[in-house]
């Protein structure tokens, strides 16, 4: 299940419903999907095979044309410069949808006008940042993840990068069971 953290406001939220809810104020749109049907290790093609009812719905809804598998391992060839693409502050020409298969993630936020705020996204957790919507993305200590993409146009998929240097100001750290709050003076946390 995700977490969302906002540390400006020093707010930990971890219950689906208030993640939820607070995900749709800012246009993101977050789902927890019933995963397992197959293993999540599968072949890429049996895993959107598996998915297919879903990946369509979100398809039908989204106007996405294509969904692929993305599936990274400390082993994955280049990790380091893929990585460095996307831990700094861009947007997109089209909405960056996710479905976490396997392993875990970071999504940081910068809504214009909001705090800063990070998701930690987990197996089953789909989630859809707007185009235009600014954040970095980073992977947790284990650098491993599996997901399926989907993509309107997949040569929209550009970042384009702010420089406003916002992300050199959150540490791309995931919370996992022995999170206690955030890497800064006066951890906080509020129970789901």
């Amino acid at each position: 299940m995700a977490v969302v953290e906002i540390p400006d406001e020093k707010i930990v939220l971890r219950e689906e419903s208030k993640i939820r809810a607070y995900l749709a104020e800012v246009g993101i749109e977050y789902q927890h999907w019933q995963t397992g049907r197959i293993s999540a290790d599968a072949p890429a093609d049996d895993l959107l095979a598996a998915y297919a009812p879903e990946i369509h719905a979100l398809k039908e809804k989204g106007g996405y044309t294509t969904a692929d598998i993305i599936d990274i391992t400390p082993e994955t060839e280049g990790l380091a410069a893929m990585l460095a693409r996307f831990n700094r502050e861009h947007w997109h020409n089209e909405d960056e949808v996710r479905i976490t298969l396997r392993g875990r993630g970071l999504f940081h936020i910068h809504p214009h006008g909001r705090s800063v705020f990070s998701i930690e996204v987990t197996e089953g957790d789909l989630i859809c940042v707007p185009r235009d919507t600014h954040h970095w993305f980073n992977l947790c200590s284990d650098h491993n993840i599996r997901a399926i993409r989907l993509f309107q146009d997949k040569t929209g998929w550009t970042p384009y990068y702010t420089s406003s240097g916002v992300d050199s100001r959150y540490e791309p750290v995931c919370f996992g069971p022995a999170y206690i709050g955030p890497r800064q003076s006066g951890a906080f946390d509020v129970p789901a």
